[in-house]
């Protein structure tokens, strides 16, 4: 296997064992990880680390969702929201609410790299394309 295949394999291996029994994250598991991998300078351990931090980044921003609206959004709507995406991608999901009314209307909301645009400028622009 290659440096790069075997930087992965141990940065997977990492990432598992810095995890929670509720499969979080544990940043004080991490960073003792971490700590011990660089005092310890295992071959290719920079290109370990790389693959870690961004093993964790991808873990980080799939527990963070952004939700973009129109208008300001009622409670209701939002604890409906939550309560969705949460059953989706865990419990351990904090939202962040935005309001953009250059959307016209309708939701964008992002969690990771998974996007839903039920926006209406969306729409738009599609229609606009399809018949240009």
């Amino acid at each position: 296997m290659s440096a790069k295949t075997d930087a992965l394999s141990a940065a997977r291996l990492l990432l598992r064992a810095s995890r929670k029994k509720d499969g979080g994250i544990d940043s004080k598991k991490a960073l003792s990880l971490v700590k011990r991998i660089g005092e310890s300078k295992p071959r290719n351990y920079l290109g370990v680390l790389d693959s870690f931090k961004r093993l964790l980044r991808l873990e980080l921003a799939s527990s963070q969702a952004s939700v973009e609206s129109a208008t300001d959004l009622d409670d209701d709507a939002k604890k409906e929201l939550e309560a969705d995406l949460k059953s989706k991608y865990g419990s351990d999901l904090t939202v962040e609410y935005s309001t953009n009314p250059d959307l016209i209307g309708g939701l964008r909301v992002k969690v990771g790299s998974d996007v839903w645009d039920g926006t209406v400028k969306s729409r738009l622009e599609r229609l606009s394309t399809a018949f240009s």
